[in-house]
């Protein structure tokens, strides 16, 4: 089960929504959608899946979507994980293979080793662990030290760093 919601900043604080991610598929919609609740101020989306990982995407005007995912190889197995991990790590979009004119004959980008044997389970993996701009939210009191060290009910001390704890918790 997920909760997601979005934070966004205004001239009298931060409000809260919780948020459908139902038509949300790519990082753009994502943004899109967070673009919406606010006129050109700092949105902070937040989606946590049942206590395995949380993500935050912080949209600030029309600037790109920054991203912080606590724990890829949890994200990566859920759909709007994936959406987040794909953008951090690289997804199907920036393969280099997609550019056939950057492939040696063999299929291979130049200069890149080619593989040992085609079991080789560590190509495309995952890493389990925190992955993103751990430092998307230091101007906003959450250092990137206690980022990195939250793990259970991460998002209620977020909010509660950013001043927001009450307005998070009125739509939780």
């Amino acid at each position: 089960m997920y909760f997601a919601a979005l934070l966004a900043r205004t001239q009298d604080g931060w409000e809260a929504s919780d948020t459908e991610l139902d038509d949300v598929e790519t990082l753009s919609d994502l943004a899109d959608l967070a673009r919406e609740a606010t006129n050109d101020e700092t949105v902070v989306v937040f989606i946590e899946q049942e206590g395995a990982w949380f993500g935050l995407v912080r949209v600030d005007g029309e600037d790109d979507p920054r991203v912080y995912v606590s724990n890829a190889a949890a994200a990566a197995r859920s759909s709007y994980g994936e959406i987040l991990t794909k953008e951090v790590l690289g997804g199907e979009d920036d393969d280099p293979a997609g550019d056939l004119d950057a492939l040696d004959l063999d299929g291979t980008e130049e200069g890149e080793p080619q593989p040992t044997n085609d079991n080789d389970d560590t190509e495309g993996a995952v890493p389990a662990g925190p992955v993103g701009d751990s430092r998307l939210l230091e101007d906003l009191g959450v250092p990137e030290r206690e980022l990195l060290a939250l793990d259970t009910d991460a998002l209620s001390e977020i909010a509660e760093a950013l001043g927001a704890g009450e307005v998070l918790e009125a739509v939780r």
